[in-house]
């Protein structure tokens, strides 16, 4: 992660596009468990699927859905401690900060 402290003393673009891509760097972060755990079922159920020939479509939403909802509650805590620590640190910041 960027540590953004680092650039109070430049207060351009470059300052703003540090605090956005650490933002978007930490949505892949925490978007990753969801969406692998999905992937996985997935090809999981795609291959049985091609297996037994069974071409049901609900076969392939539910599991998906029922395991990505699994993976949010086991990585809840973890996203809010990310989430809060990203928080905390932009909080911290906004008092340095200073209009041109």
């Amino acid at each position: 992660m960027l540590d953004l402290l680092h650039f109070l003393e430049v207060y351009d673009d470059s300052f703003i596009v540090s605090i956005c891509a650490e933002g978007l760097y930490l949505i892949m972060i925490l978007s990753a468990p969801m969406l692998l755990s999905a992937l996985t079922v997935g090809l999981l159920v795609s291959i049985l699927q091609a297996t037994t020939q069974v071409q049901e479509q609900t076969l392939g939403f539910v599991p998906k859905l029922v395991v990505t909802f699994v993976s949010i509650i086991i990585c809840s805590t973890w996203i809010g401690s990310m989430i809060g620590a990203y928080t905390a640190k932009i909080y911290n910041i906004i008092p340095y900060l200073q209009v041109k």
